[in-house]
């Protein structure tokens, strides 16, 4: 079990995702980044699926009352074990009592935390994530606040392992997004596609895990930017009628009628998500013969981003 002593603006538990349920008003929810997430649970030992904390612009600070491990890994937020400084992106051996502090990010905006064992909290139709706005999963729906205790899975035998240091993203670098066309492109002039690739996008303090709200050169629509209502994937770039985009992510609508001009790829999503408020970022137009490759690319780098520690 953990206790939590701070809970930081917006600490949820998260797993890989609900899936299935998009057909009902319910999206996936799960992590923004989740080749982050993916490596805290390997870090500790864990099933890619387990239940872990996703944490947002400041850490929490928690209680230890078991002997295990954890792992911290996404944006680069200070990490603390009873204030001695302790390794990202690394396992990290603790004892009951212990208490554990992540302190501002200094560059991305969302932190992962791995238990050993993975959270145990109750599965809400198949997941353990938390969708807040239909306040679904996690933690009674909702975010953590201070005193909440979170009970984890027995943990096994504690290996140590980090991530090689070339697999770490930098997150302070103006990240370049590749997204493929449609499917909505039709509804907009040549000028306003070459705005989206050409120009340079903000990131505005709006943005959520819903969507990434962008400000930029404005985007021309050809004629109109109303749709009749369709379906939403991760990533769908929606224009609305002021011409500025929105990336929408893990927690978006299942259904909208504003027009769609591209859709991000999936193993370049973490770069909106971390892209912190008044940063800067860009689009490249790749095809789906590319966003094949990028994929087989990221999944290959995860596979091989994790490396135990000699004794």
């Amino acid at each position: 079990m953990i206790r939590i002593l701070d809970a930081g603006p917006q600490t949820t538990v998260q797993d890989l995702g609900r899936t299935g349920q998009m057909r009902y008003g319910i999206p996936p929810s799960g992590p923004v980044d989740r080749f982050a997430f993916v490596l805290a649970n390997r870090l500790a030992g864990n099933a890619d699926s387990a239940g872990a904390l996703e944490c947002t612009l400041i850490g929490p600070r928690f209680e230890v009352t078991t002997a295990g491990a954890i792992a911290v890994t996404g944006a680069d937020m200070p990490v603390t074990v009873n204030g001695r400084e302790a390794a990202g992106w690394a396992t990290i051996a603790v004892n009951p009592g212990d208490v554990v502090k992540l302190g501002p990010a200094r560059t991305g905006v969302r932190s992962y935390i791995g238990f050993a064992g993975g959270l145990d909290v109750p599965l809400v139709l198949g997941s353990r994530s938390t969708y807040l706005r239909g306040r679904v999963g996690g933690m009674q729906g909702r975010a953590l606040r201070k005193g909440d205790e979170v009970a984890t899975f027995a943990p096994g035998p504690v290996t140590l392992r980090r991530v090689s240091s070339q697999a770490i993203p930098d997150y302070a670098r103006e990240p370049t997004v590749r997204a493929i066309l449609g499917p909505q492109a039709d509804r907009f002039t040549d000028a306003g596609i070459r705005a989206l690739f050409d120009g340079r996008y903000e990131v505005l303090p709006q943005s959520d895990r819903m969507g990434s709200r962008l400000r930029g050169p404005r985007i021309e629509h050809a004629r109109g930017h109303d749709i009749i209502s369709d379906g939403i994937a991760l990533g769908s770039i929606q224009v609305p009628g002021d011409g500025q985009p929105i990336v929408l992510l893990v927690d978006r609508q299942s259904t909208g009628g504003y027009t769609k001009m591209a859709t991000v790829c999936s193993s370049d999503i973490w770069r909106v998500g971390q892209a912190r408020p008044g940063q800067s970022l860009r689009f490249e137009r790749i095809d789906v013969e590319e966003a094949h490759r990028v994929l087989r690319e990221s999944d290959t780098a995860l596979e091989a981003a994790v490396r135990e520690e000699s004794a």
